[in-house]
């Protein structure tokens, strides 16, 4: 066995974002830099000699190449096996699943999620704890602080695997086992919904459901689970098929880049549910018939049904979101008498109230939700939820919705984004709202009054660790809000994030289009921040 040491230099630009470090292929392709990045990650690890990694991606370009590199490198440092997706598939809520099920050491996620795919796109790489989740702050940090400082790494001269064909083999000392990316999530899925009922509900000659995988990872899980298991239709699972650049496609399931989807359940004849998932598949949009379900709204009615799913019949423990989730939730949690908690955005956040019992659902505004049976959010598993509640209320999603509102209220919400605007640009924005802030409280704006401004910071309580300056936010004496943030997802410029919300109790109120309900809010946002003004920008590049 032949361990090459290589001699390297650091690279500046590696700190992790809120999902790892993601950057243009280019970037990734670079001598070393791929490299640089994994070794920082084991470097920074303690105890791992022998135990097992779970290694897998979504199918994107270069990720084939990547899990080459980092088998031969996860042998030259002493891990005693490494489980990876057949093909190099490998979902991210799969991947905690394998990790939490073979209690792994912790893991490797290659995508950049909803970010596009093929050579001139976008490439990405994660580290995976124990728990099945996220690494958490004081993990990141200290892979980055390794990779500023990184001189060497470590790979074994050696053949590369087949990836192509299920069974182990070795790779020097280290156990490589290609395995089924499908199984052990499935008999996961299987063990938490009705799978009988809700096959009931697909086979039914008065349903229909169109599911697109949009060319992503959860394609052989949807044709495995929906079409295979539970008896849909053949052509159920539209986009089925992983590509490496997504067949040209935006892989983020909402309103505008899942197009294809939103255009046949807003055509003639359309059926009575729909549903996307992105890149690596761990968010999910949901659909009825002619009608919408945001992302807060689906968590909020999840929780609100949660005890007609068998893995959740007993109750929930608490319900956790990210603070630009609008406080649908919130409402929910309050009537079962239940926590309720308001975290930063990033799934790391949620890990914590979930290995400590705090929490079981947890959502973000941004298309993701998920629960306690992994510590990811898991798009397959939202479209499940959604079927199985489906198939036991048996009315439409739209009758479901109207009668949560009716219920709970309805928060009027959406958000707005402003897409590769100039980092200066965005970043100055930031900074004059954080001056404004002291002076805001009990300002009139429009016909809203500010009650309280300031920029969310966060203390976990679980572990006491505080997150700071997680975003701006103005909220006004009925309830309303408005918040800034700078996403840290894209690989371009920065993404100014508007997330706008109204609540609603009057029923006649309800039936409003959003960007309506919340006109004037707009309009005060673009005021308060100049966004038009320092972005150059005269609309948003996506409303959702």
């Amino acid at each position: 066995m032949n361990i090459q040491t290589i001699q390297t230099q650091p690279f500046n630009d590696q700190k992790p974002g809120t999902s790892g470090l993601r950057k243009q292929v280019k970037t990734f392709q670079q001598p070393n830099y791929l490299e640089n990045f994994v070794q920082s990650i084991f470097d920074s690890l303690e105890g791992y000699q022998g135990k097992t990694l779970v290694l897998g991606g979504d199918g994107r370009y270069y990720n084939r190449q990547a899990i080459q590199i980092i088998l031969k490198m996860a042998a030259a440092n002493g891990f005693g096996r490494v489980k990876v997706g057949h093909r190099g598939i490998l979902s991210t809520p799969a991947t905690s699943c394998v990790i939490r099920k073979y209690q792994a050491f912790g893991g490797i996620i290659l995508s950049a999620s909803h970010n596009p795919g093929g050579p001139d796109a976008d490439f990405g790489i994660k580290y995976n704890t124990g728990n099945g989740g996220p690494a958490p702050e004081k993990v990141t940090e200290a892979i980055y602080a390794r990779s500023q400082v990184i001189d060497s790494y470590k790979i074994l001269e050696a053949g590369d695997v087949d990836l192509d064909r299920l069974g182990e083999s070795k790779l020097g000392e280290m156990a490589v086992e290609v395995i089924d990316s499908v199984q052990d999530y499935q008999a996961l899925m299987e063990s938490l919904f009705d799978f009988n009922r809700i096959q009931q509900l697909l086979t039914s000659p008065t349903f229909r459901m169109a599911v697109d995988s949009m060319h992503a990872v959860t394609g052989p899980y949807a044709k495995a689970i929906f079409e295979q298991r539970l008896g849909a239709p053949a052509g159920t699972v539209k986009n089925g098929e992983p590509l490496e650049d997504f067949g040209g496609g935006h892989p983020d399931p909402n309103l505008v880049y899942a197009h294809d989807l939103v255009e046949i359940l807003y055509g003639e004849n359309a059926p009575a549910f729909g549903a996307a998932s992105d890149g690596d598949g761990d968010r999910n949009m949901i659909l009825g018939d002619h009608f919408f379900v945001t992302p807060s709204d689906s968590l909020a009615i999840m929780a609100a049904n949660a005890k007609v799913v068998p893995g959740y019949s007993s109750g929930l423990a608490g319900i956790a979101r990210s603070m630009p989730t609008s406080a649908a939730p919130d409402r929910v949690a309050e009537r079962l008498g239940i926590d309720c908690y308001e975290t930063p955005t990033g799934w790391k956040f949620f890990g914590n109230l979930l290995d400590a019992g705090k929490a079981t659902l947890c959502g973000e505004e941004s298309f993701g939700t998920g629960s306690n049976h992994v510590r990811e959010k898991d798009g397959l598993w939202a479209v499940l939820f959604w079927l199985n509640i489906l198939a036991v209320r048996q009315q439409s999603v739209e009758d479901i919705v109207r009668e949560h509102w009716q219920t709970y209220g309805r928060n009027y919400y959406s958000r707005h984004d402003y897409e590769a605007v100039e980092s200066d640009r965005a970043n100055t924005l930031i900074k004059n709202l954080r001056d404004r802030l002291p002076h805001l409280k009990g300002e009139k704006l429009g016909s809203y009054e500010v009650e309280y401004a300031d920029d969310f910071s966060y203390t976990d309580p679980v572990d006491g660790s505080v997150s700071q300056k997680q975003g701006v936010r103005i909220g006004f004496t009925d309830g309303s809000r408005m918040i800034f943030r700078l996403s840290g997802t894209g690989t371009q410029g920065a993404t100014l994030r508007l997330y706008l919300e109204s609540y609603e109790p009057d029923a006649s109120k309800q039936n409003l289009d959003p960007q309506e309900a919340l006109g004037e809010l707009i309009q005060i946002a673009d005021n308060v921040a100049q966004i038009h003004e320092l972005t150059g920008m005269d609309k948003p590049t996506v409303i959702t």
